[in-house]
């Protein structure tokens, strides 16, 4: 067999081949459009993470040493999984509800727990809850030079049924 009927067969024989499993989502194709230009530069840390674990925590906090007594009741979903963009670091996601707030805390990534920390209204929780439980999520997080950060939960591209 000449070496160019073998490179020929090599070829066909790789084409033929099952593709492997789609590359993780890209930050891009899930962030909406940038009418301001707040993200016209590359973002200095991107994180990205597809969630393989979460645990719900519904707490009961009360100040003893305060009058009148405040009693809170924080609820708070904790995420874990693996990182999948080259130079992450992160290992889990706190998901903060705030039912009470007018305005929301924004994103923080901490280094040093490779912790990011997400705020979203008490509204927000059946549909973070409905993601989880029915579809593959991804949380990714961008800080860019201007101070502007972005962070969000996404699924992949899923097909209607």
């Amino acid at each position: 067999m000449s070496l160019l009927t073998r490179s020929c067969v090599a070829l066909l024989l790789t084409l033929s081949l099952p593709l492997a499993a789609a590359p993780a989502p890209m930050h891009a194709q899930f962030l909406p459009p940038d009418d301001l230009t707040l993200r016209d530069a590359e973002p200095e840390q991107q994180q990205l993470l597809q969630v393989t674990e979460y645990s719900v925590v519904v707490g009961s906090q009360r100040q003893s040493n305060q009058q009148p007594i405040p009693v809170t009741s924080p609820v708070m979903i904790r995420l874990k999984g693996k990182s999948l963009n080259k130079g992450a670091t992160i290992s889990q996601v706190v998901l903060n509800f705030d039912a009470e707030s007018k305005s929301l805390k924004k994103p923080v990534f901490d280094n040093t727990s490779k912790t990011l920390t997400l705020s979203y209204p008490m509204a927000q929780y059946r549909v973070i809850v409905d993601l989880l439980r029915n579809d593959t999520v991804y949380v990714q997080f961008l800080s860019y030079a201007n101070g502007h950060v972005w962070a969000d939960l996404h699924t992949g591209a899923v097909r209607p049924r």
